[in-house]
């Protein structure tokens, strides 16, 4: 199914106000991503490009780069969001729940969201068979945690044609892949309807830090810039603000005083509420029920 037949264009432009809790200006949707990179594949990022520009397998040097951010980045994204009493929704690759269990359980001892990143960091184009992985990364999750995952991230947010027919056969109820709106929607599929939240790659670490190579503020000048916008026009209506950390990334000691500062100046505005994926669910299906 083309994106264009499972959702009509409707320009935010004389759309109707989305109805919240009263006071609120703008929901942040702070996401941790969890990852697993599996070293006999070609690596996820590369931070450092190999001799002779050829890149050789296995690659350590990239790999160590995610290990890094399991044994210690993660650790102080954790206590950012523990310090402000933030509740991130934590995207995970459900292979995690084997190779860094103490993770995973150091999250579900905060009651934090756990959300279903796929089996491990593999373009859905490259499976097989989607649906199996999905019903995989899924039955994990939810053996370990004890709650099966209705929300989804694609591995690099891809998708094919058909990968929201599958994850809402499944059971996933939204996705955060789709970056077409600044507001919450429902997403046609061959089985139910599937949320689409807003999410974004103008304030993503991948995105800045990665790919874009900026300089470690703009991870906070970016993001307030960003903030400020949403903010001025919550006075018309409810503005709703994704940003993504990845431990490898926001969790580098030059990086995480910016993030810091970021959530704690975003959080110290009045009417800033932190949702995470189930609570923007829970509030969407019931304000604003999908039709049909």
């Amino acid at each position: 199914m083309h994106p264009r037949d499972r959702i009509p264009f409707a320009p935010i432009e004389g759309r109707p106000p989305l109805k919240v809790p009263a006071g609120t200006k703008v929901v942040l949707w702070p996401i941790l991503a969890l990852e697993e990179w599996d070293i006999a594949r070609p690596m996820a990022r590369m931070v450092i490009s190999p001799p002779q520009g050829i890149p050789q397998q296995p690659d350590l040097p990239n790999w160590s780069w995610h290990e890094y951010g399991m044994r210690v980045g993660v650790w102080r994204l954790m206590k950012v969001f523990k310090n402000l009493g933030m509740t991130p929704c934590v995207t995970m690759n459900a292979k995690i729940c084997e190779t860094y269990p103490q993770v995973v359980d150091a999250c579900m001892k905060h009651g934090w969201e756990l959300n279903a990143h796929s089996y491990d960091q593999q373009p859905m184009h490259k499976l097989e068979n989607q649906q199996e992985v999905i019903e995989k990364a899924c039955d994990i999750i939810g053996k370990f945690s004890g709650k099966r995952p209705v929300g989804w991230f694609g591995p690099g947010l891809t998708q094919t044609f058909d990968t929201l027919d599958y994850l809402s056969k499944s059971g996933i109820e939204y996705i955060g892949d789709w970056v077409l709106d600044d507001e919450p929607v429902w997403l046609k599929t061959t089985h139910k309807p599937v949320a689409a939240f807003p999410y974004n790659f103008e304030i993503h670490d991948i995105v800045m830090m990665a790919l874009q190579h900026h300089p470690s503020e703009v991870q906070y000048t970016r993001g307030m810039d960003y903030f400020r916008t949403l903010y001025e026009e919550s006075d018309e209506r409810p503005k709703f603000m994704a940003v993504a950390f990845h431990p490898y990334l926001s969790g580098s000691p030059h990086r995480i005083g910016h993030v810091a500062q970021m959530l704690e100046e975003i959080m110290s505005h009045k009417g800033v509420v932190c949702w995470d994926g189930l609570k923007m669910l829970d509030w969407f299906k019931k304000s604003h029920p999908a039709a049909g």
